[in-house]
């Protein structure tokens, strides 16, 4: 049974895997009762998808491993900061809770520039927990970007 800091762990060998086909080293693993039950990278440049973020693949994933939409009961570990899309995917999705790495002071929508998954005015709130391995995390994306320069 996997803990946040394990469940990290698997989230950053996926975002390891997207770097393979091109992507943004971003990876996603959700967790339901303390099993995985997803494990997901990024792969927009492979797929041609502009939605195909790690966290909505996993997402995907979870619900068709599930049987269901509602996906109360599941967190999610992400290696980034969500962006706004997958921040409301999350929300419509009902996952109760959120735990990442790295923060995105660009585009990070769970505290950085919005804060969607604890906003009173929307109909579900997603408990977040930041900062878990964000070194790690942080030190995937600076690579990556660094080889493209």
């Amino acid at each position: 049974m996997p803990d946040d800091h394990d469940a990290m762990g698997l989230a950053l060998e996926e975002a390891a895997a997207a770097t393979g086909h091109g992507d943004v080293p971003v990876g996603a693993v959700t967790l339901l009762d303390g099993r995985v039950v997803a494990r997901r990278h990024n792969e927009r440049e492979l797929s041609g998808d502009p939605t195909a973020h790690a966290e909505i693949l996993a997402l995907r994933d979870t619900a068709a491993a599930l049987g269901t939409w509602r996906l109360s009961g599941v967190t999610l570990v992400s290696t980034l900061e969500p962006c706004p899309m997958c921040a409301g995917a999350l929300l419509a999705a009902r996952v109760d809770r959120l735990v990442f790495g790295a923060a995105d002071p660009k585009s990070g929508a769970c505290g950085s520039l919005y804060n969607l998954c604890v906003d009173p005015r929307l109909n579900h709130e997603v408990e977040v927990v930041d900062g878990v391995r964000a070194d790690e995390a942080g030190d995937l994306l600076t690579r990556f970007f660094a080889e493209r320069r």
